[in-house]
C-alpha cells in the first residue's frame, strides 16, 4: 500500500515527491547554511498547524519568530496554538525531547501532525574529535531510532534536518551522522544555494521514487516553487 503524502505547499517540491513527504518515515534534509532547510520546515509546520492540527517543533539553533511571522501572515495566533516548541540545550536534552514527544503523539489527545528536529545535529557536531563523541554518537543513534518508530507506528512524518562537513578528499559537502542515520532516514533530501534567491532540492533517496531535483525561490513571506499550486 503507497503511503500517505503530506504536502509541503511548494508546487514543484510536491511535484518531486509526487503529493508531498511520507508520513510514516523520517526524512532527512541537509544542505549547507543558508540554503533553505529551516524555512522549508517552518512553511510545512505552518501549513499542518492551519489545518488544526498540532506541531512538535524540537529547536536547537533558534527559529527565527519574524520569519515564522512572515510565513503564518493573519493566521500567526492560529499557528501558535497548534505548535509546541521545544528548545534544548545539549544532546541529552534533545533525547529527553524526542522520548517526551512519543509519549504525547502515542497518547493520542492532541491530533500530532509533523515532528520536526531542527538541526538534529547540531549538538552532536559540538562533540565531535572530543572525549565524548561514542556516548554521543549512542545518543543520537537513540534519539534517531525512537523518532524512526514513532513516524512508523503512528504515521506521524519526521522532518530532521542535519548539518553538513566538508570531504578535502572528495572535495563535496557530506551529512553528519554516518550510515545509521543514512539507512534510518527512508527519504533524503539536499538543499543547494543557487543564484540569489533560487534553492535545489535534489532527492538523493527514496523508497520508491528515483532520483531528482526541483527548484523553489525564497521570499518575504516563504517559499514558492513553480506551478500551480
Amino acid at each position: 500500500m503507497a503511503a500517505e503524502r503530506l504536502s509541503t505547499g511548494i508546487p514543484s517540491v510536491d511535484r518531486l515527491l509526487k503529493g508531498g513527504l511520507e508520513t510514516d518515515c523520517l526524512t532527512e534534509i541537509y544542505g549547507e547554511g543558508g540554503s533553505g532547510k529551516t524555512l522549508f520546515c517552518l512553511e510545512i509546520a505552518v501549513r499542518v498547524a492551519r489545518s488544526g492540527r498540532w506541531v512538535v517543533y524540537i529547536d536547537t539553533e533558534g527559529v527565527s519568530v519574524d520569519r515564522l511571522r512572515a510565513i503564518a501572515a493573519d493566521d500567526l495566533d492560529a499557528v501558535l496554538d497548534h505548535l509546541l516548541l521545544s528548545t534544548p540545550k545539549s544532546l541529552a536534552e534533545q533525547g529527553r525531547a524526542v522520548a517526551a514527544v512519543g509519549a504525547l503523539v502515542r497518547d493520542r489527545k492532541r491530533p500530532v501532525g509533523l515532528i520536526v528536529v531542527d538541526s538534529g545535529t547540531y549538538y552532536y557536531r559540538l562533540s565531535l574529535s572530543g572525549p565524548d563523541e561514542d556516548d554521543a554518537r549512542q545518543a543520537l543513534s537513540v534519539a534517531v531510532a525512537d523518532l524512526v518508530s514513532l513516524a512508523l507506528e503512528e504515521e506521524v512524518p519526521v522532518l530532521f534536518t542535519n548539518q553538513v562537513w566538508r570531504s578535502i578528499r572528495e572535495g563535496t559537502l557530506e551529512p553528519l551522522g554516518g550510515s545509521f542515520l543514512n539507512h534510518a532516514a527512508k527519504t533524503i533530501l539536499r538543499f543547494d544555494r543557487l543564484a540569489g534567491n533560487r534553492r535545489r532540492v535534489v532527492l538523493l533517496k527514496h523508497r520508491s521514487l528515483p532520483e531528482g531535483a526541483a527548484e523553489f525561490r525564497i521570499t518575504s513571506t516563504g517559499l514558492e516553487g513553480d506551478g500551480p499550486g
